[in-house]
């Protein structure tokens, strides 16, 4: 379905127009919502800090006509991935400079996108600073920092399981069950409408109460969006601090962010780390920029090198060969909330439903950020799609 131009436009908007907490991650309402997430949902700022912005260079080049075979056969090009995906905003940063960038529907240079699940890679970024920093243990038990989780799935769960999603934790990601434990989990982070705000719950106390599955932590990939909610918990905990702040202190400062970044919060300002945070397309660039120079921004560190190279190196394959995501990237690893796609280019990415890719190539000294309003949440056909042309577009700078 088009975008419809007359969401939320007039004073007020018409009932067929409005976008609300019902409806904002359905099409057609998504086209408007996730670039105004903010105007929906509480959030706390991300500040950057102009003083230090970094200009991006411009080398403009055409990439719309590089074509490619999806791993289904199917003939494609760049220019038909980014019509067929219902894509919001296109970057393409080689060598730290902008080679292609384009907006659609209601997002503009200005104005932050909803990242979804991108937010979790943002968020295992930001640990290994504080890793660095002496705050932060990844072989530590969850419980030695957050004694609320004894009991739950987390009790007997390192850091290091929540990080690369390897805890035994009974929970299903069924984005489309309008009953389940995902349902129950939306309306705790204040991302569904409830008939008041406390029979919603509270996003740490569901956390605390999720069900330990069988068998051991670390054996297998298994993908689940609170492990990414609690390590913002744990990252609060552990500094003493809001994550908004530590964000803001830690990473956003120091990309040369041009705009301010938000993140959801619910009802007691638990900030939503496995995938509430909103960006602005560039500066979305700028943090890939960042890991793909092994965390150093200006000549300076940001994130530590020994953090951002761990990702590519230690992912455990054959915790992602027996995991629940093995057929999207065959041969794969997962490692701090980052897949890696393919370790002999140095190519890794992060990924978020509804079309949200930071997608980085350190042999083509590449990254490319896409954040799109597709109408499923997940969509196999178009995911293959997008990463052929995001491969292809590696193989044609090397």
């Amino acid at each position: 379905m088009p975008f419809q131009t007359a969401l939320m436009q007039a004073s007020p908007a018409s009932a067929e127009d409005q976008v609300t907490l019902a409806n904002w991650r359905l099409a057609p309402f998504n086209r408007w919502s996730f670039s105004h997430v903010s105007e929906i949902i509480p959030s706390a700022i991300i500040a950057h800090d102009p003083a230090r912005m970094i200009p991006l260079a411009m080398a403009p080049a055409e990439l719309g006509g590089i074509s490619y075979r999806t791993v289904d056969g199917k003939a494609g090009s760049v220019a038909g991935m980014l019509a067929d995906t219902f894509t919001d905003g296109f970057l393409v940063l080689h060598q730290g400079r902008i080679t292609t960038e384009k907006y659609a529907a209601a997002l503009a240079a200005n104005r932050p996108h909803i990242v979804f699940s991108v937010s979790k890679s943002i968020t295992g970024s930001l640990a290994g600073l504080l890793v660095a920093n002496g705050q932060f243990d990844p072989n530590a038990l969850v419980s030695d920092y957050l004694p609320e989780t004894k009991g739950s799935a987390y009790g007997d769960a390192t850091v290091r399981h929540v990080l690369d999603m390897t805890v035994a934790i009974d929970f299903t990601e069924d984005y489309l069950d309008p009953q389940g434990d995902f349902m129950r989990y939306r309306r705790a982070s204040g991302w569904n409408p409830v008939e008041s705000p406390e029979s919603g719950g509270d996003l740490r106390s569901f956390l605390a109460t999720t069900r330990r599955a069988d068998g051991k932590h670390g054996h297998a990939f298994h993908y689940v969006s609170p492990n990414s909610d609690l390590l913002g918990w744990l990252l609060e905990r552990a500094s003493g601090r809001k994550l908004a702040d530590i964000l803001s202190d830690g990473i956003w400062q120091h990309i040369g962010a041009e705009m301010p970044a938000y993140v959801t919060v619910d009802r007691l300002g638990a900030a939503r780390t496995a995938g509430g945070i909103s960006a602005t397309l560039r500066d979305l660039g700028r943090f890939g920029e960042m890991m793909r120079q092994h965390g150093i921004v200006a000549g300076k560190s940001v994130i530590p090198r020994n953090w951002v190279d761990d990702i590519l190196k230690n992912g455990d394959a054959g915790a992602w060969a027996r995991g629940d995501m093995a057929g999207f990237l065959q041969g794969g690893k997962y490692r701090s909330k980052w897949y890696i796609v393919d370790e002999a280019r140095e190519a890794f990415c992060a990924v978020g439903i509804h079309g949200q890719w930071i997608f980085i190539d350190r042999q083509a000294e590449l990254v490319v950020v896409k954040v799109s309003s597709q109408p499923l949440p997940v969509d196999e056909g178009m995911d293959r799609h997008i990463l052929a042309a995001l491969r292809a577009i590696a193989a044609h700078y090397g």
